[in-house]
């Protein structure tokens, strides 16, 4: 049985202002020509599908032309979690519809194990494999909140619920395996100790203040294979192969441009597992530029020269002020194939009396950064930040897990 793993494919989000439909679309075209082309039995898509919980509409028609695509593909089972970016109730609002398509969406907490768990037959019936579709875990489903408590407390709490939680799952699901010699698969859309994060990536914390990193040994060994989500980095827990995150499979930041993107796909023999990373292809180039003007200046002409279509970070690193630069980088490559969608001007920056970076907008910092600098900017005592910061992100934390389609 053939399985593809992938995640975070985060349609709708944006880099410095600029949509990015086209690379999405590229990328579920690909995807759909993968699933032909590997002969695969069954997808997995391990959370945070768009950006945002309030998608556009061409945002979810991407998603629903692919899902109705893949009728046309030999993949027989599509089964989707929610991620810690999604609206649980969007995704689960066609769910009865989709399910007779045998796409199983999985978008919050069920009211019984067997909500979270879909076992896959062959032709004739015979169970090949469980999959057990853990989505992300919103705190007010796992934790029961008490008056006073530490950050240390609120975090064992998190750690315990989800724990408990998992092994409700599995433990109903080795039920249903009996001892058979069938793979038995685990998703999920969380952090799990021994992977690591990149704050470059733009991964919005699960919980508040990073509290509920899980161990790894919190998960069975009998778990064939666990799907992860929510890291963008293609990568294994540690040292465990078969706990793996699959990572977004477009780069979300310039910095990480660079990077290989990819799905998994999972072979199963029995319960004998062989795994194989297939690179996906890059939609787009990105490529970032550093130096004096002329230097940028140069580069951008030799881009032009050799045709070459991309998106420019510009980082200008010179002395002189030049309240021009972003104008002048824009005539620069007006007509051609290259866009400059970014424009860092170190000088102007460190210049600025509030030590502020007067390039950057709300959409380029984090919630968490703009209060701190907020912090900053009205004096605040030091002794009084931690606790007020603590505030602040469980304000953002309810934001978050409060899902705004829901009645």
């Amino acid at each position: 049985m053939n399985i593809l793993h992938t995640s975070d494919w985060h349609i709708g989000c944006s880099l410095y202002g600029r949509k990015r439909y086209e690379e999405h679309e590229a990328f579920l075209n690909w995807l759909l020509a993968t699933l032909s082309k590997e002969d695969v039995d069954v997808l997995l898509v391990s959370g945070d599908i768009f950006d945002s919980a309030l998608p556009s509409n061409r945002a979810l028609t991407l998603y629903y032309q692919f899902l109705h695509r893949i009728s046309e593909t030999c993949c027989k089972y599509v089964i989707i979690i929610g991620g810690n970016h999604d609206s649980p109730s969007l995704l689960s609002a066609p769910r009865d519809l989709l399910k007779h398509l045998n796409i199983h969406v999985i978008a919050n907490v069920g009211e019984s194990p067997d909500d979270e768990i879909i076992p896959i037959a062959d032709e004739s019936g015979i169970l090949r494999l469980l999959v057990c579709a853990v989505p992300y875990l919103r705190d007010r489903e796992i934790r029961f909140s008490q008056a006073a408590e530490s950050i240390e407390e609120k975090g064992k709490k998190l750690i315990d619920g989800i724990s408990s939680h998992y092994q409700e799952i599995y433990q109903h699901a080795e039920g249903l395996r009996a001892g058979a010699d069938i793979p038995l698969v685990v998703m999920g859309h969380l952090f799990v100790a021994g992977a690591s994060s990149d704050d470059r990536s733009g991964e919005r914390e699960l919980y508040v203040g990073s509290l509920a990193h899980v161990p790894a040994e919190m998960f069975p060994s009998e778990i064939d294979y666990l799907a992860l989500g929510h890291l963008h980095r293609a990568q294994a827990v540690g040292t465990i192969n078969a706990f793996r995150y699959s990572g977004s499979p477009l780069p979300m930041s310039f910095s990480r441009a660079d990077d290989s993107h990819s799905v998994c796909l999972l072979n199963f023999s029995g319960r004998t597992l062989s795994q194989e990373l297939i690179a996906v292809p890059s939609f787009r180039s990105f490529i970032s530029i550093k130096g004096e003007v002329d230097e940028i200046l140069n580069q951008i002409a030799s881009l032009i020269s050799h045709h070459t279509e991309a998106w420019l970070e510009i980082v200008y690193t010179g002395e002189q002020i030049i309240g021009t630069l972003q104008q002048q980088m824009r005539d620069a490559t007006v007509k051609t194939g290259l866009e400059v969608i970014r424009v860092i001007n170190n000088r102007v920056v460190q210049q600025s009396l509030h030590q502020s970076n007067v390039q950057e907008t709300l959409d380029e910092l984090a919630p968490e950064e703009v209060f701190k600098r907020c912090l900053e900017r009205h004096k605040i005592p030091l002794e009084q930040r931690p606790q007020l910061t603590t505030l602040f992100n469980e304000a953002l934390q309810h934001i978050y897990d409060d899902d705004q389609m829901a009645e």
